[in-house]
């Protein structure tokens, strides 16, 4: 897993360095601007002779474009660097770097001030071959000043390749949210641990291509404190080891599906169907008795259980003594996928929260069912997983999508933290939350699976994970990861725009193979 920081969590970093281990700020500065330098050449090749031109700041993140500026000077470069601002004004560790790279040949520096300064920044930037954003950093909080704002919109206007140190300027290191005019970087260099501002949408889009830069600190030291982190494959690997040579059905336990009513059968199905492409042994699905042929139709290796249902022919609270004697004899229960509105069905779905000890996901009309009722999941005999979109997220605590959207990482941990649930907020890079206040987001999908069912179908992933025996945290882990990489994977074979449920479905096992493989 990778260690994801806040602003403050980088500037606490910082200080530790400095502080309990001894590493003087300039040195930790030289390392990112070399790091960054490395990590230029190595994405654009040899740049001998082509001409780069640096944008810097006045503060740190000027200081590390200084530093990038002198080391591609002396591999060749012809480097033009614009201090948006007066050298007076540089202080610190940035002054120091300041002064030696006005020391070094073929690096010239221009200062940028006034109305008419950034006519000389424009035409340096149409005759360059590359361009490096040292403008802002981590440390903005408000909309970029009126001279940097021109300057960002000269770099986006440029058309050439931009590569932003630590932040594409404008971003909002903590959320992802754009302050003013933006950045939009081919390739991000981010210091010592990625920022959430890198994940989270709309900031991840003025990213580009995202590449970590040690700075000299141990990793054990970077990620001490942390409570954020972005999955990998190596996280998820061990979740699904091989099988062993005599395992049968029983070995990866049964999966209840509870879900369907008129009109929602393919709910029902999708969600039993990629139960059993994830790896249980059994699944059956509890669906209205009227509706339990078509379920069956659906699918031919799982089994059905036909209910008593409502009028409007969804799941009645008549079908509660079965339901519960059902999810006596599995491992784990999926609730929610088609289940419907009807107020009868949704009370039987809160009293299958509060009461079922099995651990069990809830998705779709299931938590619309919890929306005003959720202390039912500070009383659940059992871990409960919940899969909201940010539309059933906003009606849970009350909020507006665009505030959820806003601030995706603190939604979640908040929620798990007050009602002691898992959650993987959906959407693009999904988040995940446990109790405990540690958060995990998912770099995996694509936005060809915004589609009816493809929330059905991961909600079958991850009772099929919870069945086979995955703790909550683990088996949200596993069935998002797993749902994007097959997404991802249906994509390269069919495109975004048809991609449909179906295909992330069917492209499960071949995820699977691709993780196990190391991909």
């Amino acid at each position: 897993m990778l260690p994801v920081f806040t602003a403050e969590e980088m500037r606490r970093l910082d200080r530790r360095a400095i502080a309990e281990l001894g590493i003087p700020g300039a040195t930790l500065m030289e390392n990112a601007g070399a790091g960054a330098a490395r990590e230029i050449r190595s994405a654009f090749g040899p740049l001998k002779r082509k001409k780069v031109v640096i944008l810097c700041g006045k503060g740190n993140n000027g200081g590390d474009g200084f530093v990038v500026a002198r080391h591609l000077a002396r591999a060749g470069a012809s480097v033009r660097v614009f201090l948006v601002g007066s050298a007076r004004d540089v202080k610190g560790d940035a002054a120091l770097k300041l002064s030696e790279l006005q020391r070094v040949r073929g690096a010239r520096l221009t200062e940028v001030g006034g109305e008419n300064a950034l006519e000389e920044v424009t035409r340096a930037l149409a005759g360059g071959a590359l361009v490096v954003d040292a403008l802002l950093g981590t440390g903005l909080t408000g909309p970029a000043d009126r001279l940097v704002s021109r300057a960002i919109g000269a770099i986006n206007a440029s058309g050439r390749p931009v590569v932003a140190l630590d932040l594409p300027s404008g971003l909002l290191s903590d959320a992802g949210a754009l302050l003013g005019p933006t950045v939009t970087a081919t390739l991000t260099t981010t210091f010592a641990g990625l920022k959430r501002g890198l994940l989270l949408y709309p900031g991840a889009a003025h990213a580009g291509t995202v590449r970590v830069v040690p700075i000299g600190i141990p990793p054990a030291e970077v990620s001490r404190g942390i409570s954020v982190f972005l999955l990998e494959p190596s996280d998820i690997r061990p979740l699904l080891p091989p099988r062993a040579p005599n395992a049968h059905k029983g070995s990866f336990g049964h999966l209840l599906v509870v879900a369907g009513s008129v009109g929602k059968t393919g709910a029902a199905a999708l969600a039993g169907r990629a139960g059993l492409r994830s790896g249980a042994g059994l699944v059956t699905i509890a669906c209205p008795a009227s509706q339990q042929p078509i379920v069956a139709s659906l699918g031919m290796e799982t089994m059905t259980e036909p209910l008593a249902e409502t009028p409007s022919q969804s799941l009645g609270l008549k079908a509660k003594d079965r339901l519960f004697d059902l999810a006596g004899r599995v491992e784990a229960v999926a609730l929610g996928p088609g289940l419907s509105l009807d107020q009868e069905t949704l009370a039987l779905a809160r009293e299958l929260v509060a009461e079922v000890a099995r651990p069990m996901v809830v998705d779709a009309d299931g938590l619309s069912a919890l929306a005003v009722h959720l202390d039912l999941l500070k009383r659940a005999p059992a871990p409960r997983c919940l899969t909201p979109h940010p539309g059933e997220m906003a009606r849970m605590v009350g909020m507006t999508v665009p505030e959820v959207q806003a601030d995706r990482i603190e939604t979640v941990r908040g929620f798990c933290h007050r009602y002691g649930a898992f959650v993987a907020l959906k959407g693009a890079r999904t988040v995940i939350g446990d109790p405990s206040g540690k958060v995990f987001v998912n770099p995996t999908g694509n936005p060809g699976m915004a589609s009816g069912g493809s929330g059905d179908v991961l909600t079958g992933m991850v009772g099929a994970c919870l069945s086979r025996g995955l703790g909550p945290v683990e088996a949200l882990q596993a069935a998002v990861y797993l749902h994007g990489l097959a997404g991802d994977l249906a994509r390269d074979d069919k495109g975004e725009e048809g991609l449909i449920a179906g295909d992330i479905l069917e492209a499960i096992p071949a995820a699977i193979l691709r993780l196990q493989a190391g991909g």
